[in-house]
């Protein structure tokens, strides 16, 4: 679905509600009014803790993805076991109790050893969506690393580059061109589970929907809005992502 026709189904949606005779209220989020407009400021006004918060638990997790997967792929079963167990561990956990766990018992389980921190809600969101996606970013990595052609790595060995040459210099740079459309997935993935950082007091999109929601009693309309802000974003990511994989010979269909 291309933005102008998400915007105009969008635009037709709100445009049939309002000529309804049904029980709308469409004037909560009227910019015309000065109301209406204030309410408008007040839920875009999360964009940015939304964008922050994703942009820095997205290098999070790819960081601690390649942490994973590097020892994932060791021909040593030991060196391989602890990254399978992190892996399978993580992906098992639901994003929601691991939120509550970061955010109320860490700082208990880091106080027990002698380390007192607080961490609020912003960094707990960061850590929780880093974490639970640093797994499947893992299996990226392995899977779009495994698929080069082992016979580069073989000639890599043979003109004298050790292991992290042959990754710097001959695997990885083919890899991430395989690798980009998925973790550009994942991190459309990351934008929409950060609306779970409203259950511990996150100032971001959803939490402010849910506190207009409280106050001016219009459920539907309100989070209309917040569906469509979701999805401006997301096309907005997506067309980069299909800009940047164009700019890195990526996008296999040109």
């Amino acid at each position: 679905m291309t933005f102008r026709t998400a915007l105009l189904l969008g635009s037709l949606f709100v445009l049939a509600g309002c000529s309804s005779s049904g029980n709308w209220g469409w004037y909560v989020i009227d910019p015309t009014t000065k109301n209406g407009a204030s309410n408008i400021r007040f839920l875009l006004n999360g964009f940015g803790a939304t964008i922050l918060l994703s942009v820095i638990a997205a290098f999070m997790s790819m960081a601690i993805g390649m942490m994973v997967a590097l020892p994932g792929m060791s021909s040593n079963r030991w060196i391989r076991l602890p990254s399978r167990i992190y892996i399978e561990f993580v992906r098992a956990i639901p994003l929601l109790p691991m939120l509550f766990w970061v955010f109320y018992g860490l700082p208990v389980v880091l106080k027990s050893i002698g380390i007192n921190v607080s961490i609020d809600a912003f960094w707990g969101a960061i850590i929780t969506l880093a974490i639970s996606d640093s797994a499947f970013t893992a299996e990226i990595y392995r899977s779009g690393i495994q698929s080069i052609n082992k016979g580069q790595t073989e000639a890599a060995k043979t003109v004298g580059l050790t292991y992290g040459q042959t990754m710097r210099y001959v695997i990885l740079p083919q890899a991430i061109r395989r690798i980009l459309p998925p973790l550009a997935n994942q991190f459309i993935y990351i934008v929409k589970m950060s609306a779970f950082a409203s259950v511990i007091g996150m100032q971001e999109l959803t939490r402010r929907a849910n506190e207009l929601v409280v106050t001016e009693y219009r459920p539907l309309e309100i989070y209309t809005l917040l569906i469509l802000e979701y999805l401006v974003l997301v096309l907005i990511i997506s067309f980069f992502v299909r800009w940047l994989e164009r700019k890195m010979g990526s996008d296999e269909s040109k």
